[in-house]
């Protein structure tokens, strides 16, 4: 394990203010880095005239339409994607619940919500279903679990393994505060339902990170910490190269090729983002998604820093808003709403119609009703534990 050193924080940041911090950083890490998701950062500097700095315009322009007709989508401008609209959608089950998730959940509450509540999608500028913007990969939750009954579990076997159901993953962590374990266990749970392999594993961890983060006295060293001590395989490997790369920089202008560097071995996708190799995104025990690790190195190089974790995402480029979501998931739980600079939240709740401080104030609720609700087992358990292990006289 890389054990990386950091002084703790000064002052205790409270739960909800981390929540928020998490959520709002998130979202706006998602809108950044959408109009760029895909290109290299070589790619990047050439088409904006350096490093993205802020909220940036669709890659196409006005083109943005029928640029990519796969993939029709008003990305940049401030709009938040899939990744977003996912993260919602769990914190949707979680007010649904009000208690610790699994993938039967994904099935009963999740499915539905995608397939039945018209909202409004901004890279669609229109009000649609949810599954209408979701990727393929994410549709494979309805056509598995609606039209094809699958046990919920089991579901996610067969899918493509990519971060996809890792970029949603936070509230996970965040109802989990400060206990890693519980998050990777539930997260896992959950992720059944829609992915395997290392893309399960990685729902994992990075649930189990921002819960790490969670902790009053966190780092981006003990955030590492706590990933490398539940990870397995592959993403293990994978995180211990990429932090072992971020911890000799301190911008992320000398880390981007680095970085890169360091995930490839273990990246299946291959050096052509868009042009995926053969065996890209196929169940393996030795390969992890570059996603998680990247965010990982970023708040590393960052030193926390939430505008410099999640420029270093967005200049990095391939799936960069899913690179930024997960750093500013975990530079806002690490220091709170004030992290996030507030020009930034503003402009992408106006430009993406979105309210970012309400599902955080849900959450929150929840978050203390599930630890009530822990904390009522938890002594029903040890009640129990003592009758069995007394002493017979």
């Amino acid at each position: 394990m890389t054990t990386i050193l950091a002084s703790p924080t000064l002052a205790t940041t409270t739960l909800d203010d981390r929540i928020t911090g998490s959520l709002t950083g998130a979202a706006v890490g998602d809108a950044l880095g959408g109009p760029v998701e895909g290109y290299s950062p070589e790619q990047i500097a050439e088409r904006h005239g350096g490093r993205v700095q802020g909220i940036v315009g669709p890659w196409h322009g006005d083109d943005w339409r029928t640029a990519r007709p796969i993939a029709p989508y008003h990305k940049g401008d401030g709009h938040i994607t899939d990744d977003t609209l996912m993260t919602h959608a769990l914190i949707r089950v979680y007010g649904t619940v009000r208690d610790h998730l699994d993938a039967y959940a994904v099935a009963d509450h999740l499915v539905p919500d995608l397939i039945s509540r018209p909202r409004w999608i901004p890279e669609l500028d229109a009000e649609a279903l949810p599954v209408q913007r979701i990727f393929l990969a994410e549709k494979w939750l309805v056509a598995r679990l609606h039209y094809g009954h699958v046990d919920p579990r089991e579901a996610g076997s067969g899918n493509i393994v990519n971060c996809g159901a890792a970029m949603y993953m936070a509230p996970v962590g965040l109802v989990n505060a400060a206990n890693p374990a519980g998050a990777y266990a539930e997260a896992l749970d959950i992720a059944g339902a829609h992915q395997s392999s290392y893309g399960r594993e990685a729902a994992g961890v990075f649930a189990a990170a921002v819960a790490a983060a969670c902790a009053p006295d966190a780092t981006p060293g003990s955030v590492v910490d706590a990933a490398l001590a539940l990870a397995k395989d592959g993403t293990r490997a994978a995180i211990e190269a990429v932090t072992e790369a971020a911890t000799r920089h301190t911008e992320f202008e000398a880390a981007l090729t680095p970085l890169r560097a360091a995930v490839a071995p273990f990246d299946t996708v291959g050096p052509d983002y868009r042009a995926p190799s053969l065996a890209a995104r196929r169940p393996s025990r030795l390969h992890s998604i570059e996603e998680l690790p990247v965010a990982l190195g970023m708040l590393l190089v960052s030193g926390g820093d939430y505008r410099h974790a999640v420029l270093g995402s967005v200049n990095y480029g391939r799936d960069c808003d899913s690179i930024a979501t997960m750093a500013g998931a975990l530079a806002g739980a690490l220091h709170g709403e004030s992290a996030v600079p507030r020009d930034w939240s503003t402009a992408v709740a106006g430009a993406s119609r979105i309210d970012l401080r309400t599902p955080a104030r849900e959450l929150a609720a929840v978050a203390r009703e599930i630890f009530v609700r822990d904390t009522e087992r938890r002594r029903a358990h040890e009640s129990a534990y003592r009758r069995l292990t007394a002493d017979v006289r």
